[in-house]
């Protein structure tokens, strides 16, 4: 049986994600959605990603939040 212990409320796990060396500098921050959902919720974090005015997008498991509020651009 796996069980999910959540270690930290998700208001200060969110805020460890944003101040990620990364995060402070302006740069790029990747999770897992498995770890997002089990640890803040997929619409808290996306509702805090917006309050910030920052982006992020998805790939597979993997969410990529840009940690500011340049436009994103898709070359490829």
């Amino acid at each position: 049986m796996t069980r999910t212990i959540r270690t930290l409320p998700p208001e200060i796990w969110m805020q460890q994600v944003f101040e990620a060396k990364a995060a402070r500098q302006g740069g790029v921050v990747r999770r897992k959605l498995r770890d997002i959902e089990m640890n803040a919720g997929l619409d808290r974090f996306c509702a805090e990603v917006r309050r910030r005015g920052y982006h992020a997008v998805r790939n597979g498991s993997q969410i990529v939040i840009f940690c500011n509020n340049e436009p994103i651009r898709l070359l490829v």
